[in-house]
This record gives C-alpha cells, structure tokens and sequence, in this order.
C-alpha cells in the first residue's frame, strides 16, 4: 500500500507502468463525475484478479529525500527486466509516465539498474535480473 496526496494519479502511473488493472468498482470515474474510491482506497489487480498494490488518499505526506535527506525511503519497489535493451526501453517509458530518474547505474556490469521516484515521491528501481 502507497501513501499519496493524490491516490488516484498515482495508481493510474503505476498501472500504466505494470500493466495492471482497476479492481472492479476502483476504475476511474467519466470526466466530471465524482471519484470516490480516488478519494479514500484504490486496489489494482494483476490480469489473473489477484490484487497486487493498494493506494491511499493522505490530506499530508513529505516527499521522500532519499538516498540524502531527512526523509527517509518508506517503500522501495525492485521492478524486474530480462535484458539490458528492456532496461533501456523501460527508462523512456517510465520518465514519459511521470517518474524522475534519481541514479543511474545502466552501465554496471553486475547489475544494471536505474532508481526513480513516482511522483508521489516513492523510490523504485528497475534493473535487469540475472536470475
């Protein structure tokens, strides 16, 4: 479960990203009409209809400063790739759903990864798994 200002915007930037979907009454609602479920609790499924990552409305949350900073990580999400071009393809299309880059380590050897934060804030990586 994510903390966010605007649970909404959030679920929406991480189901694009994981190709999730809405639990059934979660989806949001038609342009102009209120959201509810925006406004509380939102739940996305994996494509199986097993929940995978819930977010909550919260009226204050500081934003993380990580990896220096008061405000330490709260979560970190590791997000798996297979290859070095995945990571790659994966980067341009994360930055274009909202997420800033905070390190980039793509060239490392052992294990290539990039850090970003959300935009809630919330730090995760992408790096391409050996295993």
């Amino acid at each position: 479960m994510l903390d966010s200002t605007n649970a909404r915007s959030l679920a929406e930037f991480y189901r694009q990203l994981l190709g999730f979907e809405y639990r059934p009454g979660h989806e949001p609602p038609a342009a102009g009409e209120p959201d509810p479920a925006g406004e509380d609790w939102l739940n996305l499924w994996d494509r199986a209809g097993h929940p995978r990552l819930a977010f909550q409305q919260v009226s204050v949350m500081p934003e993380v400063t990580w990896p220096n900073g008061p405000v330490h990580q709260q979560l970190h999400l590791d997000l798996a790739v297979r290859t070095k071009a995945e990571l790659d393809a994966q980067h341009e299309r994360t930055q274009e759903l909202g997420a800033r880059l905070i390190e980039d380590r793509s060239e490392d050897s052992e294990e290539p990864l990039r850090v970003y934060a959300d935009p809630a804030g919330h730090p995760f990586c992408i790096y391409v798994s050996r295993a």
